[in-house]
Parts: C-alpha cells; sequence; structure tokens
C-alpha cells in the first residue's frame, strides 16, 4: 500500500487534484468529506460541537451550520482547538476504516486539509502540496463560495503558511494554470512517480538511479518516518543529505525490521547481499537508510 498526503490552504484546488487521482485509480480518502459525515444531524461528533459552542450553531433543520461554527471556531486559537479536539479523532477513526478496507496494494490519498497543522506528513510515503498564492485563493473564496473578504483571509491566516507547507512537501504543485494543465500535470506525476513507487513497496524493491534532490527539509521529514516507522526498535536516527544512519535497540535485528522498513518505502538493497543497507523505493528521490544493532 502507498499512502499519499494531499493538502493545501484553503481555495488552493485540492479537489480537482484529488479527482484525477481517482480517476487514474487511487482511492481517496476525503478530510473534508469525512469531517461533513462525522457531525451529521443525530451524531455524537454534533452533540459535542453543540455542547461546547451552543445551539446558535444549529441550522433550523438540526444540521450544522457551518458558517456560523466557523464565525465562533476560528476567531481564536483557544476556540480553534476545541473544534479540533472534538473533530479530529472522529474523522481519523472513520478514516482508518476505509483505508483497512481498500486492500494491501492500494494508493491510498488522503485529502487532509490541516495535515501540516496537525504533524501528520511522518505518516505518508509521499506529502503533495497543492499551492495557489494567498490573494489568488481569496478572489476563489469570495468568488465561487460566495464567503465573505474578512472570513476568507481569516481561514487562509489560521492555516499553514506557505514556508511550513514547503517543509514538509515532497511534491509541491502549483495550480496557478487552467485546470486540465494541472490534471495533466497530476497525470505526469502519477506515471513518473507515484505509480512505480507503489509497485517498488509491493515488491519490496528499492528504485533504480533515483535522484539526490536538494532539499535540506527532508533529512527532518526522514527522520521522522523512520522514528514512525521503527518506533522503540531504534535506539538512535541521524540523517545528513538523504542518508540515514539507524542504530537499533538492544536485541533487535535489521531483519526483524526489514519488513516495516520496506512496507514505508525503504527496501533491502540486494546489489552486494547486504542486509543492513537499505535504499528508497521513491523514484523521484534517492534514499539509503544503513542499520547497524546497538
Amino acid at each position: 500500500m502507498l499512502r499519499i498526503g494531499l493538502t493545501g490552504g484553503i481555495g488552493a484546488g485540492k479537489s480537482t487534484v484529488a479527482k484525477e487521482l481517482a480517476a487514474l485509480g487511487a482511492v481517496i480518502v476525503d478530510g473534508d468529506k469525512i469531517a461533513r459525515e462525522v457531525v451529521e444531524p443525530g451524531t455524537p461528533g454534533l452533540a459535542a460541537l453543540v455542547e461546547a459552542f451552543g445551539e446558535s450553531i444549529l441550522a433550523a433543520d438540526g444540521s450544522l451550520d457551518r458558517p456560523a461554527l466557523a464565525a465562533i471556531a476560528f476567531t481564536d486559537d483557544e476556540s480553534r482547538a476545541e473544534l479540533n479536539a472534538i473533530t479530529h479523532p472522529l474523522v481519523g477513526a472513520r478514516s482508518q476504516e476505509l483505508i483497512d478496507a481498500a486492500g494491501p496494494d492500494a494508493v491510498i490519498v488522503q485529502d487532509i486539509p490541516l495535515l501540516v497543522e496537525s504533524n501528520l506528513a511522518p505518516m505518508f510515503h509521499l506529502v503533495i502540496i497543492v499551492w495557489v498564492d494567498a490573494e489568488e485563493r481569496v478572489r476563489r473564496l469570495v468568488g465561487s463560495r460566495g464567503m465573505a473578504e474578512e472570513d476568507a483571509r481569516a481561514r487562509i491566516a489560521a492555516q499553514a503558511t506557505d514556508e511550513q507547507r514547503r517543509a514538509v512537501a515532497d511534491v509541491w504543485l502549483e495550480n496557478t494554470g487552467s485546470q486540465e494543465q494541472t490534471r495533466s500535470a497530476v497525470r505526469r506525476l502519477w506515471a513518473e512517480r507515484i505509480e512505480p513507487f507503489a509497485a517498488n513497496v509491493a515488491a519490496h524493491r528499492p528504485a533504480p538511479g533515483a535522484p539526490q534532490l536538494d532539499d535540506p527539509a527532508y533529512d527532518l521529514r526522514l527522520t521522522g518516518r523512520l522514528w514512525l516507522t521503527l518506533g522503540t526498535d531504534a535506539a538512535s536516527v541521524t540523517v545528513e543529505g538523504a542518508v540515514a544512519t539507524v542504530t537499533l535497540a538492544d536485541g533487535v535485528t535489521a531483519d526483524a525490521v526489514a519488513g516495516r522498513l520496506a512496507d514505508a518505502g525503504f527496501a533491502p538493497d540486494g546489489a552486494d547481499g547486504a542486509t543492513t543497507r537499505f535504499r528508497g523505493s521513491d523514484p523521484g528521490r534517492g534514499v539509503t537508510v544503513q542499520v547497524s544493532a546497538s
């Protein structure tokens, strides 16, 4: 299974990218859709929101009045944190149900608006950021969604900055042209990177000839992904220039963690029979992971 995190600022056009990925065969787990589902009338999620923010967030038919909730929840950090504490666990549980049902060979694309803010990037083989500058997003939100400009700017200000998104981006997808140009870029990404990456992960093999990229922020991302993959089986993880050195905890062998590393996109390098060196399965980025006992 290849897991991709898809995110970007509100109004950036993630839905266009997600639709094209779905047409190519990906299973889309839509965070916004699930977030609506878990607060439908009669759900524990809606009851919790009413208890936290009052009955003024309800429409006349008993459903959630989203603009009313946004007017309260996005005004300060405390209110936003309270909203997230209610909805995030519910969305996470439902998302996992859909992932489990997709099957082991699926390409899962999780469309998560607050992926960066929630520090979820290490969960994914790839993180795709869909980008449009803030002023264009304001114009889109006001023009196509009918949002008041003040509300649009407040929503944008409450989300991650472009710098924070760049720090977690494996793919930076600029959605500044036509929809067809964006769809074409997604098709190229699928053919050249996602599809072969998924095949490599399924076969537990490295990607031959993957390029070394100039991406200083990647070392921190790789560190997080290795810690998440290995957990307490790792005693230390250090990374420099997309080359990771992992020292295993006492009693843990490289063979014991090889399967988990391969599932995470770091396959055993069998070129010289080594069982302690792993290379990335991503054809878009060269990675080396050297594993040793403590």
